[in-house]
């Protein structure tokens, strides 16, 4: 049932990635884990599933976003007192997103031709 709000889903899951880059294992073990554990009967959970859904896509489909989220994702800061480590790193892993998608639309590049 959780899947129909999944269009990346098996993309995720079939993405062939170094065996040693433990980054992308953890996002896509965490991609999976949250969108499994999360109660479809609320609202922000699905708008959160859907979220990290596409943030998962865009991490597989763009080379300069992975290579940004693998250096934003371990300033990602969860407080002691949160009872939902899960649901606040997916959180995390969103507002990099965010950034990285202000920052790439800010960079307008224009060609010159000689």
């Amino acid at each position: 049932m959780v899947l129909k709000y999944c269009p990346n889903f098996d993309r995720i899951m079939n993405f062939d990635y170094y065996e040693e880059d433990v980054v992308t294992e953890r996002l896509i073990s965490i991609y999976e884990r949250f969108i499994f554990s999360s109660d479809i009967l609320q609202e922000e959970n699905v708008i959160l599933i859907r979220e990290i859904d596409r943030v998962i896509g865009k991490y597989i489909d763009d080379y300069a976003f992975r290579k940004e989220m693998q250096v934003e994702i371990f300033r990602v800061k969860v407080k002691k007192t949160c009872s939902n480590i899960l649901q606040a790193v997916v959180e995390g892993i969103i507002r990099i997103f965010q950034k990285y998608e202000e920052d790439s639309t800010r960079n307008i590049y224009i060609s010159r031709w000689i």
